[in-house]
Protein backbone atom coordinates (compact mmCIF):
# COMPACT_ATOMS: atom_id res chain seq x y z
CA UNK A 1 0.00 0.00 0.00
CA UNK A 2 1.48 3.35 -1.04
CA UNK A 3 2.06 6.03 1.55
CA UNK A 4 0.90 9.65 1.03
CA UNK A 5 4.32 11.15 1.85
CA UNK A 6 7.66 10.32 0.29
CA UNK A 7 9.51 11.83 3.24
CA UNK A 8 8.65 13.25 6.65
CA UNK A 9 11.47 15.33 8.09
CA UNK A 10 12.24 16.48 11.61
CA UNK A 11 14.55 19.46 11.73
CA UNK A 12 15.34 22.99 12.70
CA UNK A 13 12.80 25.59 11.61
CA UNK A 14 15.13 28.49 10.89
CA UNK A 15 15.18 31.68 8.88
CA UNK A 16 18.50 32.07 7.04
CA UNK A 17 20.10 35.51 6.96
CA UNK A 18 22.68 35.42 4.14
CA UNK A 19 25.28 37.99 3.13
CA UNK A 20 28.54 38.01 1.16
CA UNK A 21 31.63 39.01 3.17
CA UNK A 22 35.41 38.81 2.94
CA UNK A 23 37.85 36.98 5.22
CA UNK A 24 38.57 40.20 7.08
CA UNK A 25 34.93 40.39 8.16
CA UNK A 26 35.20 36.86 9.60
CA UNK A 27 38.31 37.83 11.58
CA UNK A 28 36.81 41.10 12.86
CA UNK A 29 33.71 39.34 14.15
CA UNK A 30 35.36 36.15 15.38
CA UNK A 31 33.50 33.88 12.96
CA UNK A 32 34.88 30.35 12.47
CA UNK A 33 35.18 29.77 8.73
CA UNK A 34 33.38 26.92 7.02
CA UNK A 35 31.56 25.44 10.01
CA UNK A 36 28.36 25.89 12.00
CA UNK A 37 28.69 27.65 15.37
CA UNK A 38 25.89 27.87 17.93
CA UNK A 39 25.31 31.40 19.26
CA UNK A 40 22.98 33.11 21.73
CA UNK A 41 20.28 35.66 20.98
CA UNK A 42 22.49 38.67 21.73
CA UNK A 43 25.23 37.42 19.38
CA UNK A 44 22.56 36.79 16.72
CA UNK A 45 21.27 40.35 17.00
CA UNK A 46 24.82 41.76 16.82
CA UNK A 47 25.80 39.79 13.73
CA UNK A 48 22.47 40.53 12.04
CA UNK A 49 23.20 44.24 12.29
CA UNK A 50 26.75 43.75 10.98
CA UNK A 51 25.69 41.74 7.91
CA UNK A 52 24.72 44.61 5.64
CA UNK A 53 22.59 43.83 2.60
CA UNK A 54 21.59 40.43 3.96
CA UNK A 55 18.73 38.39 2.51
CA UNK A 56 16.19 36.62 4.74
CA UNK A 57 15.10 33.21 3.45
CA UNK A 58 13.18 30.47 5.23
CA UNK A 59 15.67 27.70 5.91
CA UNK A 60 16.98 25.04 8.23
CA UNK A 61 18.84 21.98 6.97
CA UNK A 62 16.03 19.40 6.84
CA UNK A 63 13.50 22.06 5.80
CA UNK A 64 15.75 22.92 2.86
CA UNK A 65 15.86 19.26 1.90
CA UNK A 66 12.08 19.17 1.92
CA UNK A 67 11.99 22.26 -0.30
CA UNK A 68 14.24 20.44 -2.77
CA UNK A 69 12.04 17.35 -2.62
CA UNK A 70 9.00 19.51 -3.42
CA UNK A 71 10.87 21.14 -6.32
CA UNK A 72 11.40 17.67 -7.77
CA UNK A 73 7.70 16.91 -7.45
CA UNK A 74 7.88 14.87 -4.25
CA UNK A 75 5.42 14.98 -1.37
CA UNK A 76 6.47 15.56 2.19
CA UNK A 77 5.76 16.71 5.72
CA UNK A 78 7.96 18.66 8.11
CA UNK A 79 8.10 18.93 11.90
CA UNK A 80 9.97 21.78 13.55
CA UNK A 81 9.24 24.49 16.14
CA UNK A 82 8.79 28.22 15.60
CA UNK A 83 7.32 30.95 17.77
CA UNK A 84 4.22 32.81 16.64
CA UNK A 85 6.22 35.89 15.60
CA UNK A 86 7.05 37.53 12.28
CA UNK A 87 9.75 35.06 11.30
CA UNK A 88 7.67 32.12 12.49
CA UNK A 89 4.72 33.13 10.34
CA UNK A 90 7.07 33.64 7.40
CA UNK A 91 8.51 30.16 7.85
CA UNK A 92 5.08 28.49 8.00
CA UNK A 93 3.84 30.37 4.95
CA UNK A 94 6.92 29.35 3.00
CA UNK A 95 6.38 25.67 3.73
CA UNK A 96 2.72 25.91 2.71
CA UNK A 97 3.66 27.61 -0.58
CA UNK A 98 5.86 24.62 -1.40
CA UNK A 99 2.96 22.25 -0.86
CA UNK A 100 4.56 20.68 2.21
CA UNK A 101 2.53 19.65 5.24
CA UNK A 102 3.56 21.65 8.30
CA UNK A 103 1.33 21.39 11.36
CA UNK A 104 3.70 21.75 14.33
CA UNK A 105 2.05 23.91 16.98
CA UNK A 106 3.65 27.37 17.22
CA UNK A 107 4.98 28.51 20.60
CA UNK A 108 3.05 31.45 22.05
CA UNK A 109 5.93 32.62 24.26
CA UNK A 110 9.53 31.74 25.09
CA UNK A 111 12.49 31.99 22.68
CA UNK A 112 11.91 33.68 19.34
CA UNK A 113 12.01 31.87 16.01
CA UNK A 114 15.49 30.59 15.21
CA UNK A 115 17.80 32.19 12.68
CA UNK A 116 21.05 31.24 10.98
CA UNK A 117 23.40 34.08 10.03
CA UNK A 118 25.43 32.87 7.06
CA UNK A 119 28.57 34.71 5.97
CA UNK A 120 29.60 33.70 2.44
CA UNK A 121 33.14 34.44 1.24
CA UNK A 122 34.00 35.02 -2.46
CA UNK A 123 35.04 31.39 -3.09
CA UNK A 124 31.60 30.22 -1.95
CA UNK A 125 32.60 29.00 1.52
CA UNK A 126 29.84 29.51 4.08
CA UNK A 127 30.25 30.12 7.80
CA UNK A 128 27.04 29.59 9.75
CA UNK A 129 26.17 31.17 13.08
CA UNK A 130 23.00 29.60 14.41
CA UNK A 131 20.65 30.84 17.11
CA UNK A 132 18.45 27.84 17.88
CA UNK A 133 15.70 29.85 19.55
CA UNK A 134 12.33 28.11 19.52
CA UNK A 135 13.92 24.94 18.10
CA UNK A 136 15.10 24.17 21.63
CA UNK A 137 11.46 23.77 22.64
CA UNK A 138 10.64 21.03 20.10
CA UNK A 139 9.75 17.93 22.11
CA UNK A 140 7.95 14.60 22.03
CA UNK A 141 4.57 16.33 22.36
CA UNK A 142 5.22 18.03 19.00
CA UNK A 143 5.52 14.71 17.16
CA UNK A 144 2.69 13.62 14.90
CA UNK A 145 2.85 9.84 14.69
CA UNK A 146 0.59 9.71 11.63
CA UNK A 147 3.01 11.86 9.63
CA UNK A 148 5.76 9.34 10.41
CA UNK A 149 3.70 6.27 9.55
CA UNK A 150 2.41 7.96 6.38
CA UNK A 151 5.93 8.41 4.99
CA UNK A 152 8.28 6.05 3.20
CA UNK A 153 11.26 7.69 4.91
CA UNK A 154 11.73 9.59 8.17
CA UNK A 155 14.60 12.06 7.63
CA UNK A 156 16.30 13.40 10.78
CA UNK A 157 18.60 16.40 11.00
CA UNK A 158 21.67 15.67 13.11
CA UNK A 159 21.83 19.25 14.40
CA UNK A 160 18.87 18.45 16.68
CA UNK A 161 21.17 16.43 18.95
CA UNK A 162 22.38 19.77 20.33
CA UNK A 163 18.87 20.40 21.71
CA UNK A 164 18.11 17.82 24.46
CA UNK A 165 14.32 17.93 24.11
CA UNK A 166 14.54 17.64 20.31
CA UNK A 167 17.02 14.77 20.59
CA UNK A 168 14.56 12.88 22.78
CA UNK A 169 11.81 13.59 20.26
CA UNK A 170 13.98 12.17 17.47
CA UNK A 171 14.65 9.00 19.44
CA UNK A 172 10.91 8.59 20.00
CA UNK A 173 10.25 9.22 16.29
CA UNK A 174 12.71 6.46 15.39
CA UNK A 175 10.77 4.07 17.65
CA UNK A 176 7.54 4.99 15.87
CA UNK A 177 9.14 4.57 12.44
CA UNK A 178 10.48 1.13 13.33
CA UNK A 179 7.03 -0.06 14.39
CA UNK A 180 5.31 1.04 11.16
CA UNK A 181 7.96 0.09 8.63
CA UNK A 182 9.11 3.62 7.80
CA UNK A 183 12.81 3.75 6.88
CA UNK A 184 14.99 6.13 8.90
CA UNK A 185 17.62 8.45 7.42
CA UNK A 186 19.96 10.80 9.27
CA UNK A 187 22.26 13.54 8.07
CA UNK A 188 25.40 14.15 10.13
CA UNK A 189 25.12 17.93 9.62
CA UNK A 190 28.59 19.00 10.81
CA UNK A 191 32.02 17.44 11.57
CA UNK A 192 32.08 18.88 15.10
CA UNK A 193 28.60 17.55 15.80
CA UNK A 194 29.66 14.11 14.54
CA UNK A 195 32.57 14.25 17.00
CA UNK A 196 30.44 15.43 19.93
CA UNK A 197 28.01 12.52 19.60
CA UNK A 198 30.34 9.99 17.97
CA UNK A 199 29.79 7.25 20.54
CA UNK A 200 26.02 7.54 20.43
CA UNK A 201 25.76 7.81 16.64
CA UNK A 202 28.06 4.87 15.94
CA UNK A 203 26.22 2.75 18.50
CA UNK A 204 22.91 3.62 16.84
CA UNK A 205 24.33 2.78 13.41
CA UNK A 206 25.57 -0.59 14.62
CA UNK A 207 22.23 -1.29 16.33
CA UNK A 208 20.32 -0.70 13.09
CA UNK A 209 18.54 2.49 14.17
CA UNK A 210 19.24 4.09 10.77
CA UNK A 211 18.73 2.73 7.27
CA UNK A 212 20.34 5.63 5.38
CA UNK A 213 23.31 7.81 6.33
CA UNK A 214 24.08 11.15 4.71
CA UNK A 215 27.46 12.75 5.42
CA UNK A 216 30.15 14.73 3.67
CA UNK A 217 33.76 13.55 3.69
CA UNK A 218 34.80 15.61 6.73
CA UNK A 219 31.74 14.51 8.71
CA UNK A 220 32.18 10.81 8.06
CA UNK A 221 35.92 10.99 8.82
CA UNK A 222 35.09 12.72 12.10
CA UNK A 223 32.40 10.17 12.90
CA UNK A 224 34.77 7.23 12.50
CA UNK A 225 37.93 9.03 13.71
CA UNK A 226 39.93 8.40 10.55
CA UNK A 227 41.87 10.58 8.12
CA UNK A 228 41.61 7.92 5.42
CA UNK A 229 38.51 8.03 3.24
CA UNK A 230 39.24 4.50 2.03
CA UNK A 231 39.20 3.27 5.64
CA UNK A 232 35.93 5.06 6.27
CA UNK A 233 34.48 3.59 3.10
CA UNK A 234 35.21 0.06 4.28
CA UNK A 235 33.74 0.84 7.71
CA UNK A 236 30.53 2.11 6.12
CA UNK A 237 30.33 -0.78 3.69
CA UNK A 238 30.59 -3.20 6.60
CA UNK A 239 27.64 -1.44 8.21
CA UNK A 240 25.47 -2.95 5.47
CA UNK A 241 22.90 -0.18 4.97
CA UNK A 242 22.87 2.73 2.50
CA UNK A 243 25.39 5.56 2.89
CA UNK A 244 25.55 8.59 0.63
CA UNK A 245 28.92 10.32 1.11
CA UNK A 246 29.53 13.63 -0.62
CA UNK A 247 33.01 14.91 -1.53
CA UNK A 248 32.45 18.43 -2.91
CA UNK A 249 34.02 18.79 -6.38
CA UNK A 250 34.98 15.08 -6.31
CA UNK A 251 31.32 14.12 -6.47
CA UNK A 252 29.94 11.44 -4.17
CA UNK A 253 30.24 7.79 -3.25
CA UNK A 254 27.13 5.70 -2.68
CA UNK A 255 27.63 2.56 -0.63
CA UNK A 256 25.50 -0.39 0.42
CA UNK A 257 26.34 -3.92 1.50
CA UNK A 258 26.87 -5.09 -2.07
CA UNK A 259 27.20 -1.88 -4.12
CA UNK A 260 29.71 0.96 -4.44
CA UNK A 261 29.03 3.76 -6.90
CA UNK A 262 31.39 6.67 -7.57
CA UNK A 263 29.38 9.56 -9.00
CA UNK A 264 30.97 12.65 -10.56
CA UNK A 265 29.84 16.10 -9.45
CA UNK A 266 27.35 17.74 -11.79
CA UNK A 267 28.91 20.65 -13.74
CA UNK A 268 28.56 24.19 -12.39
CA UNK A 269 29.55 27.32 -14.31
CA UNK A 270 30.47 29.20 -11.12
CA UNK A 271 30.21 28.31 -7.44
CA UNK A 272 28.48 31.20 -5.69
CA UNK A 273 27.44 29.78 -2.32
CA UNK A 274 27.84 26.23 -1.01
CA UNK A 275 25.06 26.71 1.56
CA UNK A 276 22.57 23.89 1.25
CA UNK A 277 24.61 21.67 -1.07
CA UNK A 278 24.32 18.69 1.24
CA UNK A 279 20.67 19.43 1.94
CA UNK A 280 19.78 19.44 -1.74
CA UNK A 281 21.89 16.36 -2.42
CA UNK A 282 19.76 14.55 0.17
CA UNK A 283 16.61 15.87 -1.53
CA UNK A 284 17.59 14.46 -4.91
CA UNK A 285 18.79 11.18 -3.46
CA UNK A 286 15.64 10.62 -1.39
CA UNK A 287 13.42 11.55 -4.33
CA UNK A 288 15.04 8.83 -6.40
CA UNK A 289 15.09 6.31 -3.55
CA UNK A 290 11.39 6.71 -2.77
CA UNK A 291 10.71 5.99 -6.44
CA UNK A 292 12.77 2.80 -6.24
CA UNK A 293 15.47 4.09 -8.56
CA UNK A 294 18.91 2.39 -8.62
CA UNK A 295 21.39 3.83 -6.13
CA UNK A 296 23.64 5.31 -8.82
CA UNK A 297 20.68 7.18 -10.31
CA UNK A 298 19.74 8.44 -6.84
CA UNK A 299 23.29 9.77 -6.51
CA UNK A 300 23.06 11.57 -9.85
CA UNK A 301 19.78 13.19 -8.84
CA UNK A 302 21.47 14.34 -5.63
CA UNK A 303 24.44 15.76 -7.54
CA UNK A 304 22.10 17.60 -9.91
CA UNK A 305 20.19 19.21 -7.04
CA UNK A 306 23.41 20.18 -5.25
CA UNK A 307 24.83 21.78 -8.42
CA UNK A 308 21.73 23.94 -8.82
CA UNK A 309 21.84 25.34 -5.29
CA UNK A 310 25.56 26.21 -5.21
CA UNK A 311 25.16 28.31 -8.36
CA UNK A 312 23.32 31.07 -6.45
CA UNK A 313 22.91 32.55 -2.97
CA UNK A 314 20.56 30.66 -0.70
CA UNK A 315 20.00 27.06 0.33
CA UNK A 316 16.84 26.34 -1.68
CA UNK A 317 16.39 25.79 -5.42
CA UNK A 318 15.65 28.79 -7.61
CA UNK A 319 15.13 26.69 -10.75
CA UNK A 320 12.67 23.79 -10.90
CA UNK A 321 14.64 20.67 -10.07
CA UNK A 322 11.98 18.62 -11.77
CA UNK A 323 12.63 20.41 -15.08
CA UNK A 324 16.40 20.11 -14.62
CA UNK A 325 16.04 16.39 -13.96
CA UNK A 326 13.91 15.96 -17.06
CA UNK A 327 16.42 17.87 -19.20
CA UNK A 328 19.20 15.65 -17.85
CA UNK A 329 17.32 12.42 -18.51
CA UNK A 330 16.87 11.77 -14.79
CA UNK A 331 13.15 12.48 -14.42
Amino acid sequence: MSKPFDVTAIGSAIVDVIATVDDRFLLEHGIAKGVMTLIDEYRAQTLHKALSGAREIAGGSAANTMAGLASLGGKGAFMGKVRRDRLGQTFAAGMAELGLRYTTRMAEDGPSTACCLIAVTPEGERSMNTYLGANLEFSRKDLTDAEISDAQVLYIEGYLWDAPLAREACLKAIEVARKVGTKVAITMSDPFLAARYREEFTAMLDAGAFDILFANEDEVKSLFESESFDHVLQRVRGWGRIAALTRSEKGCVIVSADEVHIIEAAPVVRVVDTTGAGDQFAAGFLYGLTRKQPLDRCGRLGALAAAEVISHLGARPETSLRKLAAASGLA
